[in-house]
């Protein structure tokens, strides 16, 4: 079986960076039990127009040895013969580009975060629509464990509260985090209510007791902080606090590239990480 063409759509970013890394890693190999030849392979890499990245070759702008693709800003054109797109982009292009999946019955890995409800809604209609889309607040396989025992112990501890923190690099542009959001709808599941209804996502000055059976939110800014998350539930006379610290964007990478090997045998709809994992 050949490789999945991939397309790394926002290549000249860090994201885009460790995503070209990965999926050239896994280029002809035998990958999670499959025969060799049903990896992964490069086809084109693409950004906004005016990026730095444009011109340069994917792979030493990567970092890794020449791969003989060249990032270009024409998306239509990197599409064509294209079999997936693995996407960390903004809201407004990975809802361009799902429509665009949709048409070409491709495989769309979605890792962008800060979509609006607006924004979800149009992803879940273009799977509807023929692209089998990958969406995750967060494509590491420890988070997404994370998120399994997030599920079990606000169903356990029924009565304890539960605040979520989250700190990320100076440069992120959304808050809370996509990966903190996840975290807050598996609490949600947990105890079985509507995230949007129970969030607290800021407290200023007098803001009274805190409410009975809300989900807090704080959040974090500085440096260089790939991403760290803690869930704390706090009970009477005790606390207990589930966390995960991003060492390197390389597992986000990873989980995006098994996503889309998982994604190829699907048929289109919207799928997330805790699907490809069977969590």
């Amino acid at each position: 079986m050949a490789d999945l063409k991939v397309v790394i759509a926002g290549a000249g970013g860090r994201m885009g960076a460790a995503n070209i890394r990965a999926v050239a890693a896994l280029s002809g190999l035998a990958v999670h039990g499959a025969v060799a030849g049903s990896g992964l392979s490069l086809h084109a890499a693409v950004d906004r127009p005016g990026t730095p990245a444009i011109g340069q070759d994917a792979g030493l702008f990567a970092g890794i040895g020449a791969l003989g693709v060249t990032i270009s800003d024409n998306l239509d054109a990197a599409l064509v013969g294209a079999d997936a797109v693995i996407d960390f982009t903004a809201p407004a292009a990975s809802v361009a580009l799902a429509q665009k999946a949709a048409k070409l019955g491709l495989v769309h890995v979605i890792g962008t975060t800060g979509c609006s409800e607006g924004d979800d809604v149009a992803i879940a209609e273009a799977g509807k629509a023929g692209a089998t889309i990958v969406k995750s607040g967060n494509f590491s396989m420890g988070v997404n464990v994370l998120a399994s025992l997030v599920k079990q112990a606000a169903a356990v501890l029924a009565q304890y509260d539960i605040e979520i923190l989250e700190m990320h690099h100076a440069k992120k542009v959304d808050a809370p985090s996509g990966t903190a959001l996840l975290l807050g709808h598996a609490a949600a599941e947990g105890r079985q209510i509507n995230l949007a209804s129970h969030s607290v996502r800021v407290r200023d000055g007098h803001t009274g007791p805190r409410e009975e059976g809300t989900i807090g939110f704080a959040t974090l800014r500085g440096g260089t902080v790939v991403g760290d998350h803690s869930v704390i539930f706090a009970g009477p006379s005790e606390r207990i606090e589930l966390n995960h610290r991003a060492e390197d964007r390389a597992i986000f990478a990873h989980g995006a590239a098994r996503a889309a090997l998982w994604a190829k045998d699907q048929g289109p709809g919207l799928y997330s990480m805790a699907d490809v994992l069977g969590l």
